[in-house]
């Protein structure tokens, strides 16, 4: 391999702390500053991920999750939501109910989340939109993924419901869409010529 793909973290050697990725870099949770953050990795990753710890009746990524979301908050915000669950790549998409309970993995994900968000020019904290967009899509979601008309105590039900139309895309066209709303977002730069990003 060439000193770019080195000096990138492809060679690095894993550690206890450390996972690989489908670009073959790896992440080290016990020193994220130093792990290579890219937007194909995190594509493919949320986008194999099921919401809802699996449950809904038809296969539902993150990442579609997270594409709606940047189409309910002010332009502004798109890229923040977009990237709102993007730590999930590397921390894996743990139910809120089950984090609640687990304090030292919150502490992890945060720092996660903190170095994603650097990479990309993304301040936090994250706007009040995205928050907002985030909730608004689980009522959402509930309704459309789960089936599900019973009352949770997280969602907001008094608020009006986005006018979306889940898809329940497979992961190779939730990543294909997730990659190209961000390169719509300017959050990198497609080259079409040879169809990567960077």
């Amino acid at each position: 391999m060439s000193s770019s793909e080195v000096s990138a973290g492809m060679l690095q050697q894993p550690g206890v702390a450390t996972i690989q990725t489908v670009g073959g870099r790896y992440f080290d949770f016990a020193d994220p500053d130093a792990s290579v953050i890219d937007i194909g990795d995190i594509a493919h990753s949320l986008s194999n991920q099921c919401r809802f710890t699996g449950h809904p009746k038809t296969f539902y990524s993150v990442a579609e999750h997270s594409i709606w979301c940047s189409h309910i908050v002010p332009p502004d915000d798109a890229a923040a939501a977009l990237l709102h669950d993007a730590a999930e790549a590397y921390c894996g998409d743990m139910s809120s109910p089950l984090k609640a309970l687990l304090p030292e993995y919150k502490i992890i994900e945060k720092r996660v989340e903190a170095v994603v968000m650097r990479r990309f020019g993304i301040s936090l904290p994250l706007p009040d939109s995205v928050k907002t967009a985030d909730n608004l899509l689980l009522r959402l979601e509930q309704r459309f993924a789960m089936n599900s008309t019973d009352r949770w105590s997280t969602v907001d039900y008094d608020a009006d419901l986005p006018n979306i139309a889940l898809r329940f895309w497979p992961p190779t066209e939730a990543r294909r869409q997730f990659i190209s709303r961000a390169v719509e977002l300017g959050i990198v730069a497609w080259d079409l010529s040879m169809e990567t990003y960077r």
